[in-house]
């Protein structure tokens, strides 16, 4: 049993209930990486937003934040492992650290690479090395901890386990990969394993899960290392699966209506399928017009915004796969919405542009660095180009991390 360290005396009321505007998973409260926000800055100041905090107490890793009420959840690693953190969000001071994992490095960098997931007065996460964990909110207690590999037949990837777990109702999701079935749900509450999609048994990659209603059939959708598939949610019935000749894939799939976008990098590119029942899917189109590495997409009217390899900062038209506009002027990185704005974090040196939310083209809204970079080593391959958290808003705030570092701005309006 992994031991729970608490490293401060509680000084907070924990808030189990959701705001409007908290971010308690992985790109935000419904997985889009849209934020509800409104209130926040129509032009970034010059030398940037004010910086209400920063720690560099983090530790090693590409987790982003999940922020509900008064608190912030996120994982990092030190000598001894990956841990489950807590954050004061008024004052970035680490509340308590649980230790989730053994150490897991690779040489583009260590520590754990995905987001907590909160609900209620429990938080879950999976370490780098596949251990599934629930904690207490309030404490960072462990309830229970599964392991993706030895208790769910998976094995870890390449780049670590960068799944962030899915709840739904009294289940939590998640995709160990391999032969005993590439998607699992347990129990909650427990960690009890409910079902295994055994009809599928493709390995894991990088992808987190989510939910489509297509044709009123609830199911999950992940890519996996060799295609993408939809899984019964209630039974883990395989419902369809589609071949994909794909190398890594990170990007997490956009599902509307009854239709699937998913996009990947290394020269992939993009593909729209359409699910035309619940157990059938037919491609609309394939084209290179949007090859997202790992910054992520977003669908906002009709449209995809994302960063695409061969052609920079792109909208594309999610119907059609053409593409309306593409700017090459700022370096690839990582996307979030909110208050009309996309707030784009180049993964090259941590600047952060705030763009205008248009079909009409890139229309900046200002721009600014943060103030310090990590002293953690960079990768061995590259000097500088590894800042690949995704920035969270949040309660009128800007989370942006690199490393160690985490940094919170005020972007409200209103101050």
């Amino acid at each position: 049993m992994l031991r729970s360290l608490l490293v401060l005396p509680l000084v907070l009321t924990v808030s189990t209930g959701l705001r409007a505007d908290d971010w308690p998973q992985w790109r935000g409260p419904d997985r889009t990486s849209i934020s509800r926000e409104k209130g926040l800055l129509k032009e970034l100041p010059k030398n940037g937003p004010p910086l209400l905090w920063s720690t560099d107490q983090l530790g090693a890793g590409y987790s982003g934040p999940a922020v509900v009420g008064d608190r912030l959840f996120l994982m990092g690693s030190d000598e001894n492992g990956d841990l489950l953190m807590a954050l004061d969000v008024k004052t970035g001071k680490r509340l308590w650290a649980t230790p989730i994992g053994e150490p897991y490095s690779n040489p583009w960098g260590g520590g754990p690479r995905g987001t907590p997931t909160v609900v209620g007065d429990l938080v879950y996460a999976i370490a780098a090395k596949g251990n599934l964990v629930c904690a207490e909110v309030a404490t960072g207690k462990l309830v229970w901890t599964k392991s993706l590999v030895s208790d769910l037949g998976g094995s870890v990837p390449f780049w670590g386990y960068s799944e962030s777990p899915l709840v739904d109702g009294d289940a939590v999701l998640c995709t160990p990969g391999g032969s005993k079935g590439t998607i699992a749900s347990l129990d909650r509450k427990t960690g009890s394993v409910n079902w295994q999609a055994a009809q599928y048994k493709d390995a894991a990659d990088y992808s987190s899960l989510v939910i489509s209603t297509a044709h009123k059939s609830r199911q999950v959708v992940q890519m996996a290392a060799k295609s993408i598939g939809g899984v019964d949610i209630a039974t883990g019935k395989l419902l369809w699966r589609f071949p994909r000749e794909q190398r890594i894939t990170i990007p997490t799939p956009v599902v509307f209506d009854n239709f699937v976008y998913i996009t990947s990098g290394y020269g992939v590119g993009c593909n729209l399928l359409e699910l035309t029942s619940p157990t059938s899917v037919r491609e609309v189109y394939a084209n290179k017009n949007m090859v997202n590495h790992h910054g992520g997409v977003i669908l906002l009217d009709g449209h995809i915004y994302g960063y695409s390899d061969n052609r920079g900062w792109v909208c594309q038209n999610v119907k059609s796969g053409e593409v309306v506009w593409s700017f090459r002027k700022f370096p690839k990185g990582s996307i979030v919405y909110a208050d009309g704005s996309f707030y784009c974090y180049a993964e090259t040196d941590g600047t952060l542009a705030k763009i205008e939310a248009s079909t009409s083209g890139w229309k900046e809204q200002g721009r600014f660095t943060i103030p310090q970079i990590s002293k953690i080593p960079r990768s061995k391959f590259r000097s500088q180009s590894n800042f690949w958290t995704h920035p969270v808003i949040a309660n009128g705030r800007l989370y942006l991390r690199d490393q160690e570092l985490l940094f919170c701005f005020d972007v409200s309006e209103k101050r």
